[in-house]
């Protein structure tokens, strides 16, 4: 992209640039010209440095079988604009040429438009201006410069869209966030589980990366951002350590409940009433939320499904590696998502049946944890709710942990049915399920012994 920015300041030097994905296409004719309403606002139109439209998809599933960005893109990015402008997300994104090579907002700055003329000779002959791009495209052109740094998008990041729009932001430009009632630009979600995980494990790697860096919103920003700007990148930036708060609540309360220890207050205590107001208004409201910006209720479990999912795995696994790479033992590397999938793995999605297929420690992981989720609901169900005459004390003691372990049993349905039920290619690989069987019986050893 850095490369583009100088061949095309060389041909046009055109100064505002349109940046999208290479598999998105455009699907209104309209775009340019509203976000150049922006642009060319008399009053404050010079400072806005880029205007970032959603990131919308053409392939999803009626009821989005691996999530969506509906909530980010239609309310959470909405909120950013609120807060000072939103986010730069890499894609659907036009930009004014100064802001992204690197020069700082000022009220001196503006494009004089009367003096441009759109009927420009060609003075230099076609084979010198095709010389002279070759040489701005060249592999040590940007030795020594800097590009990469201070212009352009930034290197030695894997999400070096964010860091670039805070950069950005924190030069004193100001972005915008437009929303048109038709999607301006369509791309594609990943068509499997495994590249859903790995795709948010990159991001959410690199977001934790600007976190811990000198480049954080709270120190690089704080002269040009908004306080509340810089507390709306939180959002995203800390989403790695937040998995170890959903670790907890997966594993904790059902190694517990094996052990027969109570962590939360009785059914029948008035102490339960917070716990059961903060699960039942929070759920509700989550699904009324999601409902009205036009999901479904199944599209719905689906988002809570691999909300779960991102955070047992692709957040653990990027805060992992964000640990062994401040330590030194491992550096942060971009995996590119897959797009492109069979006709059997089409059909299964269109089908929206979860696709596993290939051995992954994400699916190791994933399957342990529903297993050993699994093993705690049945042990207690028949140790304790059958045999035991005092059933109703025990659901009174431990009914916030049984009602728990259930919600995760039921998000984990697909994950039961890629290990024992499902024929397909599609399926979990034997050699996963075996190991997921054997760590999930050693922990509920350990939990009852």
């Amino acid at each position: 992209m850095n490369e583009q920015i100088r061949i095309s300041s060389r041909i046009s030097n055109a100064p505002f640039i349109l940046n999208v994905d290479c598999d998105m296409h455009s699907n209104d004719s309209k775009a340019i010209r509203d976000a150049l309403c922006f642009f060319l606002d008399e009053d404050n139109g010079r400072e806005i440095g880029y205007v970032q439209y959603p990131q919308t998809f053409g392939n999803l599933t009626k009821n989005e079988i691996y999530g969506s960005f509906r909530v980010v893109m239609k309310l959470e990015l909405a909120g950013f604009d609120g807060n000072g402008g939103p986010c730069y997300i890499g894609t659907g994104c036009v930009h004014r040429r100064e802001s992204l090579c690197g020069m700082k907002y000022s009220k001196e700055l503006g494009v004089e438009w009367k003096a441009m003329k759109y009927d420009r000779k060609i003075i230099e002959k076609a084979s010198s201006i095709e010389g002279n791009c070759k040489a701005l495209a060249s592999c040590t052109y940007e030795e020594n410069t800097p590009w990469g740094k201070e212009m352009g998008v930034k290197y030695g990041c894997i999400v070096e869209d964010i860091l670039t729009g805070i950069c950005i932001q924190s030069r004193g430009w100001r972005s915008v966030y437009l929303t048109p009632q038709r999607e301006a630009f369509l791309g594609m979600v990943p068509t499997t589980l495994l590249d859903t995980l790995v795709q948010h494990k990159r991001w959410a790697e690199g977001d934790f990366q600007i976190f811990l860096s000198k480049l954080c919103p709270f120190v690089y920003g704080c002269q040009n951002m908004p306080l509340k700007l810089q507390f709306s990148y939180c959002i995203y930036l800390l989403w790695a350590p937040n998995c170890f708060a959903t670790l907890y609540y997966v594993f904790v309360p059902s190694f517990c409940l094996l052990k027969g220890i109570s962590l939360f207050p009785k059914i029948s205590s008035s102490w339960g009433i917070p716990y059961l107001y903060v699960i039942v208004v929070h759920r509700v409201h989550s699904l009324v939320e999601f409902v009205w910006l036009g999901g479904t209720v199944r599209g719905w479990l689906n988002e809570q499904r691999m909300w779960m999912f991102k955070r047992t795995t692709s957040y653990f696994f990027a805060a992992i590696d964000n640990i062994l790479q401040l330590c030194g033992f491992s550096k942060s590397a971009f995996i590119i998502t897959g797009k492109v999938a069979d006709d059997d793995l089409n059909r299964r999605y269109e089908q929206e049946s979860m696709e596993f297929g290939t051995s992954s420690p994400m699916f190791t992981a994933l399957a342990t944890l529903a297993l050993f989720n699994l093993f705690g609901l049945v042990v207690v169900g028949t140790n304790k709710a059958i045999n035991d005459d005092a059933r109703i004390k025990v659901f009174d003691i431990f009914g916030f942990q049984i009602l728990l372990c259930c919600v995760l049993v039921f998000v984990n349905l697909p994950i039961y049915q890629g290990m024992f039920f499902r024929k397909d290619s599609g399926k979990i690989p034997a050699s996963v399920t075996l190991r997921s069987i054997a760590f999930a019986l050693m922990a509920s050893t350990l939990a009852m012994y």
